[in-house]
């Protein structure tokens, strides 16, 4: 059963071109939300995919839809193999590899208020990670608050199995591409503005990609990444 992700906007190919062209660290991107839509084969319509319908598509068949499964594309892009591209509206993570092709990922993204775009790179890694809530979301969560000091990693840790730690320069920008508990959540807009893979895609993404790594984020209707 193929379901195909669409993202109302400007083409991925076109974001791509107009954010590198600016030759700056984040790229500015248009004030409005994408909405998720899959395609269902059997009404031969676009139909919304939101938290309810992905739930109950994972529960039904133990994994989320087809283009949101890891698989291998054509890719042209002038950014060299190990680059990690990601295209927030359409929910994929793609790493670039040679003769034009790339890893595609599906991806959960930051909900609306929480959406950013820039270019960083992997600061550094870890396997089940330990998570630390951020200040902000400590004041404004009360299930963050009780992991203040930090939740041990572990299954029902919230970064999941692996992450890739974000960084601008030197400084940690609180960003991280990380697992998560709730596979089902991928391809939606879930986030608190981390970049969250499914376990076993995010196992084999840290396999693949080395310290210090370029990352570009293209999100419409997002932030610039404070302090750049």
């Amino acid at each position: 059963m193929a379901f195909l992700p669409q993202s109302r906007g400007r083409t991925f190919g076109a974001k791509i071109a107009a954010c590198l062209a600016l030759g700056v660290a984040v790229c500015a991107t248009l004030a409005y939300a994408a909405e998720t839509q899959i395609f269902d084969p059997k009404t031969r319509k676009w139909v919304e995919y939101d938290r309810k319908k992905a739930r109950s598509y994972y529960a039904a068949h133990k994994q989320v839809p087809e283009a949101f499964r890891r698989q291998i594309v054509k890719f042209r892009t002038a950014e060299k193999p190990g680059t990690i591209i990601i295209d927030g509206n359409q929910h994929f993570l793609y790493l670039v590899q040679p003769d034009f092709t790339a890893i595609r990922y599906g991806i959960g993204v930051g909900r609306e208020g929480f959406g950013w775009a820039g270019m960083v790179k992997v600061g550094r890694t870890a396997e089940w990670p330990t998570w630390t809530p951020p200040a902000e979301m400590v004041a404004r969560d009360p299930n963050a608050r009780k992991w203040a000091g930090g939740q041990p990693g572990g299954p029902d840790n919230p970064l999941g199995a692996r992450a890739l730690y974000l960084y601008q320069g030197d400084q940690d920008t609180i960003y991280r591409i990380h697992g998560t508990p709730e596979p089902w959540t991928i391809g939606l807009d879930v986030s608190s503005g981390c970049i969250r893979m499914n376990n076993d895609d995010i196992t084999d993404l840290h396999s693949r990609v080395a310290v210090g790594a370029k990352v570009i984020v293209l999100m419409q209707g997002a932030s610039l990444y404070k302090g750049v």
